[in-house]
């Protein structure tokens, strides 16, 4: 049972990228995927979540309107597609699986509680630089 992340690389500002989270072991119904990403010298943050069951999708405010998560129809992937990269976005990015959907109505902080997460990928690279 693992997840493991794909797609990362180095872009320029402005640029996109596509992130891939493929999970192996276990199917992706009835979990939500939340993406979480770590830069040089910070904590790690949450970004994006989707929900399997009902499809809502959740994104932090730095990333709306940039990113868009989804999952592809076989249900074993889970993916980030990031346009409008900034320099801010570098960092390992990480997939990983909560067993409990969020409720809407909680705050960020609780939908990227690390302890709701049962299951990490190792992260994957993005670097923005001109």
């Amino acid at each position: 049972v693992q997840l493991v992340e794909s797609g990362g690389g180095l872009v320029q500002p402005g640029g996109s990228l596509r992130l891939s989270c493929a999970a192996s072991g276990f199917t992706l119904d009835y979990y939500t995927i939340g993406w979480f990403r770590q830069a040089p010298g910070k904590e790690r943050e949450g970004v994006s979540c989707i929900s399997d069951s009902d499809g809502a999708t959740y994104y932090v405010d730095s990333v709306k309107g940039r990113f868009t998560i989804s999952i592809d129809a076989g249900k074993m992937t889970a993916y980030l597609q990031m346009n409008s990269l900034k320099p801010e976005d570098t960092a390992v990015y990480y997939c990983a699986r909560r067993p409990r959907d969020p409720s809407p109505h909680l705050r960020d902080a609780e939908i990227y509680d690390e302890s709701e997460y049962d299951l990490w990928g190792q992260g994957t690279q993005v670097t923005v630089s001109s």
